[in-house]
């Protein structure tokens, strides 16, 4: 360990600490949510401001900024050739949901946290990413390998800026995504996304909505259904708007579709409020029963698509958005699987139950991805984040989907830390009140350079 290197790192986290959160208060204060596509702005016109707002950001810092098409963007050092290493975040964000105390798109400050949309999902780790270059310009490190910090603007709905970046660009000789947790994240689960459609038409239920995106678990749920008197519950809300006309809130505990473990899906308590109640007509019914199912457990053990492989941890499936279409109910379903099944399977496994009740589509499969523990780059982030904690922490798998599954050569490293304590006002990523710990993002910022240095000393 070269303590005078650490020592400087130290330094140059300290004398940047207060830019560090100004940039990232100027990224969250777009509001980057995909929407429709504009002139020069594929993703929308809020994600095509962040990525402009990142840019700007690596060029005031002294960085080389590129545009790639509107749709990704990079800072770099150390010019710009073919063969380089490069780390890679996002600027867009997922939709806010409900329940905030405050402006999400608004940065605050409470107890050493940093609260709104995208501080550590991942507009945080983005600005990280940006300083760790300006260490590298400013330090005059001997780099043998141009880095470049890339941006993306569409990794919550498709990933598509990735695709498009590597359709017209080099790829990165190795690059890591900080979006997961440290110390380092070597394989990915598979994801698959579909939706279940009732081939039936609604009937006493006359509206049914709730999720915000379908990797996000919803912490409300509503419906509008014919009834007699109702009675109302701790989770459930009942309002008479009209003579037997009924609308439903339900309330549960929202978070990120691959992390469904302490969540309570908003919609399996309004489906289970619903059922319970014998509301909804024979049709309604006969889907809710069969969505029943999803929500009654995360694990796919309820649709007997229940998987295990012994490298990920075990199956995971939930319910995210909830709608009528067409005046049909339909469901979507996010599953992040091990090696031991597929998106097919798990929907061939829900069209079993669903009989002719229901139409199981397949919009998304993406298969797992694992990087062996011996190789040499995976070593050498993980020792640098052990060097600056003083840590001897192992990599490990995780069931979300970064970036690093997109590429030949890559990682998710950091900067999250589920197994420290938050306090209770500090919300999950993809959850209301999204926070950060400063200190945190500071030691996060020190790993990155410390790994940035040490990966120029690799042959690739």
């Amino acid at each position: 360990m070269n303590e005078e290197l650490l020592h400087d790192i130290d330094r140059f986290a300290e004398e940047n600490t207060e830019a560090v959160f100004r940039d990232i208060a100027r990224l969250v204060a777009v509001n980057s949510v995909e929407d429709a596509p504009e002139d020069g702005a594929p993703f929308g016109r809020g994600a095509r401001q962040a990525l402009d707002l990142g840019l700007q950001i690596a060029r005031e810092l002294g960085l080389d900024a590129v545009d790639c098409e509107g749709r990704i963007g990079y800072a770099s050092v150390g010019g710009d050739g073919d063969r380089y290493l490069a780390t890679i975040t996002h600027l867009d964000v997922v939709p806010v949901g409900d329940g905030w105390r405050e402006d999400p798109f608004s940065m605050r400050e409470r107890e050493g946290w940093i609260i709104g949309r995208g501080v550590m999902d991942d507009k945080g780790p983005s600005v990280l990413c940006l300083y760790a270059l300006k260490y590298l310009k400013e330090r005059k490190v001997p780099l043998k390998y141009p880095v470049r910090a890339l941006l993306g603007a569409n990794e919550e709905t498709g990933m598509g800026d990735v695709t498009h970046y590597l359709a017209h660009y080099p790829a990165p000789l190795f690059c890591f995504s900080p979006d997961a947790n440290f110390p380092l994240c070597n394989g990915e689960k598979g994801i698959y996304h579909g939706r279940i459609l009732s081939r039936r038409p609604l009937g006493d239920i006359l509206d049914i909505r709730g999720g915000v995106a379908p990797n996000v678990i919803p912490d409300k749920a509503e419906a509008t259904v014919k009834a007699a008197a109702i009675t109302g519950t701790e989770e459930v809300e009942v309002t008479e708007t009209a003579p037997g006309i009924w609308h439903l809130l339900a309330h549960g505990k929202g978070g990120h579709a691959s992390l469904p473990a302490g969540t309570r899906n908003a919609i399996g308590v309004l489906v289970e409020y619903l059922l319970q109640n014998d509301l909804g007509d024979e049709n309604d019914r006969a889907f809710l029963t069969l969505i029943e199912r999803l929500h009654r457990a995360w694990d796919g053990s309820a649709l007997g698509v229940q998987a295990d492989d012994g490298n990920f941890e075990p199956l995971t499936i939930v319910g995210g958005v909830i709608g009528a279409e067409d005046g049909r109910m339909f469901q979507t379903v996010d599953s992040r699987y091990p090696t031991t099944t597929s998106g097919e399977q798990i929907a061939a496994g829900i069209r079993v139950l669903a009989g002719e009740i229901a139409d199981v589509t397949v919009d998304h499969d993406s298969a797992p991805f694992y990087m062996p523990l011996d190789n040499p780059a995976v070593q050498v982030c993980v020792k640098a984040y052990n060097d600056v904690t003083g840590e001897q922490a192992a990599p490990y798998t995780i069931g979300g989907g970064t970036y690093a599954r997109h590429f030949p050569n890559a990682v998710a490293f950091g900067p999250e830390h589920p197994e420290r304590p938050m306090p209770e006002f500090a919300g999950p990523i993809h959850g209301v009140d999204e926070a950060a710990c400063k200190d945190w993002l500071m030691e996060a910022l020190k790993v990155y350079i410390l790994a940035l240095i040490e990966l120029e000393k690799l042959d690739f």
